[in-house]
């Protein structure tokens, strides 16, 4: 008899106990444990089960479930007698970050003490006897919402005090999603308000703290060390490149079909394939999504089920307002293409609006891509350079990219559809009318912040471009010249469709030196795709010549004019 999907369940506890559809991660456990790391940060994708593995360990190891054998029975780490008799033996502080989520600095440091109160007020029977001195107890009481910086930032070192003092054993303290905090401050504006005070917290909790035995940490990315690990010694850190814990997140491509035969699935396991495979940790290919595969079973249909979260919003800002060489080269894995760059896998979030590399490392490390290959520049012995090939990690990948890219235009929807309209019925004066109120809408969406989107319209054009490639991809195969100087890009759209038209695009900004008025710019535009030749590329594709229109768009500031030419320039 098939399982119950409990779709959102994290608490290893009652996935155990309702006997909840599971597949077995305890192998975690032993690796860990064997690693002897005294600091563990590992970084894995959003929604790949790092939540339910920090429960499992905490269930583990804590004295808290200390007889609870039932829970682990029947499961891996159960086979060896050196294991079960871990279970149940160390004091565990488990916290997650996962819900500070919120929009200024002072509403998520009162919600951390918040988190930090509550670890206090489940151990109040600490204040009972002689473990604790009079001023430790003052000490302890202390630890409310309401806390000042000090006794926050000392609360984990000191509750792993007072813990080692009860059970005479040093802790093991769990961090999970340490840094969903600062995503959320990053994209709120409070970065260096809420990176001080972490770094202050965590230098504390994992370096000062002679109580801590050992500690696991888990997020999405590799937060840098200058940002909030400068002031204690270097974690052993696991990110989506290493091989260590390869098969301890996600499912395996052998665990997905076994998973599919169970639910009576398995004449789909090439269409839960095409749609799902294709993430890589280390050298371990063929991982699945846990979230997406678990819905599928749960619905028995493919869809994106990655929701909306914070690091989507984040990525989503990264490519909204980055420059032209990050859209230009999103254009290239949205057709199925890949890029290829140098990555540094610590996130430096201040570098993140203006580095192309910062991004695809963020991007990598968030699942969104993955590591095609991976070239290696060495002169000698010494390596110097190593530059990876990525790609979009699959279909639901790319399908979740379109949605987003949609909703960069929810503002103007209305008039953006108009014009695609006024675009594919050659209808001119609609593409000028609808164009303008679309750019009016939308400019500053794709504005860094830093300066007014007038002065720079090429983030603008550049996300438009995106867009079309994401409307019209069903109908044409959409493709750049990728040779853009400033205010210059040409796009082709060659029909699938023989009875449609083929169409040019040339956007060119108004140079008061060289044109006298928009009507000269956009001339200007024509005269670059007849200089280019692109008539010719879809002439050679079969496309009569009187089947093709040629659009030059004029920009200055956020009014645009459109001007036509037909048949082979």
């Amino acid at each position: 008899m098939e399982r119950v999907i409990g779709i959102g369940s994290q608490d290893f506890e009652l996935i155990r106990v309702k006997d909840y559809f599971y597949i077995d991660k305890t192998n975690f456990i032993r690796e860990w444990w064997k690693a002897g790391e005294s600091v563990t940060l590992i970084t894995r994708p959003r929604r790949f089960g790092k939540t339910l593995n920090m429960s499992m360990m905490e269930k583990f190891f804590s004295i808290d479930y200390a007889g609870r054998s039932e829970l682990f029975r029947g499961l891996s780490i159960w086979e060896e007698e050196e294991y079960r008799d871990l279970q149940g033996t160390y004091p565990v502080i488990s916290l997650s970050l996962a819900q500070l989520k919120e929009t200024d600095y002072q509403t998520a440091r009162r919600k951390l003490c918040e988190l930090l109160a509550r670890e206090f007020a489940k151990r109040e029977f600490l204040l009972e006897g002689d473990y604790l001195t009079e001023s430790e107890k003052n000490t302890f009481r202390r630890k409310t919402i309401d806390m000042d910086d000090v006794d926050a930032t000392l609360s984990l070192h000191q509750l792993s005090d007072y813990l080692s003092r009860y059970y005479g054993k040093k802790v093991l303290i769990l961090l999970d999603e340490y840094d969903t905090p600062m995503q959320e401050a990053y994209i709120k504006g409070y970065w260096e308000e809420m990176s001080d005070f972490m770094r202050s917290l965590f230098n504390a909790t994992f370096k000062t703290n002679p109580y801590l035995y050992r500690a696991l940490m888990t997020g999405i990315t590799r937060v840098s060390k200058e940002s909030i690990f400068s002031d204690f010694n270097n974690p052993k850190v696991v990110t989506t490149t290493s091989k260590e814990y390869a098969q301890c997140f996600g499912f395996t491509e052998e665990e997905v079909f076994t998973a599919l035969e169970e639910y009576g699935l398995s004449h789909k396991k090439e269409e839960v394939k095409n749609w799902y495979d294709g993430f890589t940790f280390g050298e371990t290919t063929d991982i699945y999504n846990p979230w997406s595969i678990i819905n599928y079973l749960d619905k028995g249909e493919v869809g994106v089920y990655w929701a909306n979260t914070s690091s989507n919003k984040l990525v989503g800002k990264l490519i909204q307002e980055g420059s032209k060489d990050i859209k230009q080269d999103f254009e290239l894995l949205l057709q199925g293409s890949s890029v290829k760059t140098e990555l540094d896998e610590q996130i430096v979030y201040g570098e993140l609006s203006g580095q192309r590399e910062a991004v695809w490392s963020l991007l990598l490390a968030s699942g969104y891509l993955k590591v095609k290959g991976v070239e290696v520049h060495s002169q000698g012995y010494e390596e110097w350079k190593r530059v990876h090939e990525l790609e979009l990690t699959n279909f639901e990948v790319k399908l979740m990219f379109r949605k987003m890219i949609h909703r960069w235009f929810d503002c103007a929807a209305g008039d953006y559809n108009e014009f695609i309209k006024a675009l594919l019925a050659g209808d001119r004066k609609g593409m000028n009318h609808y164009m303008n109120s679309v750019a009016l809408k939308t400019f500053s969406y794709f504005d860094t912040g830093k300066a007014p989107s007038e002065s720079e319209p090429e983030r603008f054009y550049h996300g438009f471009v995106l867009g079309l490639m994401v409307e019209l991809s069903d109908r044409y195969i959409i493709t750049s010249n990728r040779e853009s100087g400033f205010g210059r890009y040409d796009v082709m759209l060659e029909p699938k469709n023989r009875e449609d038209d083929g169409i040019l695009l040339e956007f060119k900004v108004h140079d008061p030196e060289d044109e006298r008025d928009l009507e000269e710019t956009a001339a200007a535009a024509l005269a670059q795709i007849e200089e280019k030749q692109y008539a010719g590329a879809l002439l050679a594709k079969g496309i009569p010549a009187d089947r093709i229109r040629s659009y030059g768009f004029a920009f200055e500031g956020k009014t645009v004019l459109i001007r036509e030419s037909r048949g082979q320039p």
